[in-house]
């Protein structure tokens, strides 16, 4: 766990005086409930209403945002960072948003959403050259992320067979989304670690507000901007849907925040891969989507990796080590080797 000396509260909770278990249980619980309303809100609103405006949708969440920070008693005056480290975060939080959610005009929801689980991967990668991080990890954590990333991929090209709605254009959206998705996880951890101070509400208050203004040009050059205003217009029902979502999304948002700062940019992209499976599984009941035998075999190996994940680092180590000796247990030769090196071990330990 990070930053076990800092106070850190979840919408009134305080974390700091709990186990790490309930720490990660109440996250995790937070993240799930604000992501999975989203998941539903936003298959419903792009392939049932048809409203495909991802910047403007990213638009009108950042607004909820701000009036909920607000209601929180939140000021600029309680920041402990430059507004400067923000404006990078922003530039990469919104341009995320806008693509992920654009991305939906051409590819279908679950094969959006196993693309973005390969997160994990570009995240570990990018963790061992941001400024302030440095992080590497055990062998085990690579294979776990390769395991998923091969899931992906199957389930994918699964999904390509039984879903009309997968294109290219699609996939450069939604890749571009997810490097800048690994860029962000590791700069917001990098940030509270650097400034422990720093709190979840400003991160989000901040990113928000510095990201809104960078929405406009895109909508703007695109003509997003009056064809979904226009949209709106015609079925106002539309916003009841935006806002709710946003208000969900809101719970989930600093609910990811909070797991940043107590576990790791990499441990929280295994969660959010957890319940974008968990998504997945939900968009294919409601939404009555056909099912094959590769789909199956992907998620299997989603589900291996992130088990693997999930599985402490010492004990793999035991059991590598276990299985090490059974090897040489096995090998007469192997074994003949290491009585010889067990030997020049103690020659040397006599002449020292």
């Amino acid at each position: 766990m990070k930053n076990e000396d800092q106070a850190r509260f979840l919408f009134g909770i305080s974390l700091s005086d709990r186990p790490v278990w309930q720490q990660f249980l109440i996250c995790s619980a937070g993240f799930f409930f604000g992501y999975l309303v989203n998941g539903i809100c936003e298959e419903y609103v792009y392939n049932r209403l048809q409203f495909s405006y991802g910047w403007y949708f990213t638009f009108v969440q950042g607004f909820v945002y701000l009036a909920f920070i607000y209601l929180q008693g939140f000021t600029t005056k309680k920041m402990v960072n430059p507004w400067r480290t923000y404006v990078k975060l922003s530039a990469v939080l919104m341009g995320s948003h806008g693509l992920t959610k654009g991305s939906l005009a051409w590819l279908n929801y679950p094969a959006q959403i196993m693309f973005k689980s390969t997160k994990v991967l570009p995240v570990m990668v990018m963790g061992a050259f941001i400024p302030g991080l440095r992080r590497k990890y055990p062998i085990h954590e690579y294979i776990s992320a390769i395991l998923l990333v091969s899931g992906l991929i199957i389930f994918t090209l699964a999904d390509a067979n039984t879903s009309p709605n997968f294109s290219i254009l699609g996939v450069v959206m939604i890749s571009g989304a997810l490097v800048m998705d690994a860029f962000m996880g590791n700069v917001q951890e990098a940030i509270f670690t650097i400034n422990p101070d720093t709190t979840q509400t400003e991160m989000l208050f901040c990113s928000t507000v510095v990201g809104l203004p960078m929405l406009l040009p895109p909508m703007i050059l695109t003509g997003e901007l009056f064809k979904a205003w226009n949209s709106c217009a015609e079925h106002p029902y539309v916003y009841g849907v935006l806002v709710f979502e946003a208000m969900a999304t809101y719970v989930g948002q600093v609910s990811v925040l909070s797991l940043i700062v107590l576990f790791g940019a990499a441990t929280t992209a295994m969660i959010t891969t957890a319940r974008k499976a968990v998504t997945l599984l939900l968009s294919y009941m409601i939404f009555t989507k056909p099912l094959t035998e590769q789909h199956g075999t992907g998620l299997m190996l989603i589900a291996a990796g992130i088990i693997l994940k999930m599985v402490p680092e010492n004990q793999v180590n035991k059991h590598a080590k276990s299985i090490k000796d059974a090897v040489l247990m096995i090998s007469p030769k192997a074994n003949e080797t290491r009585l010889e090196v067990d030997e020049d071990n103690e020659v040397n330990k006599a002449l020292v």
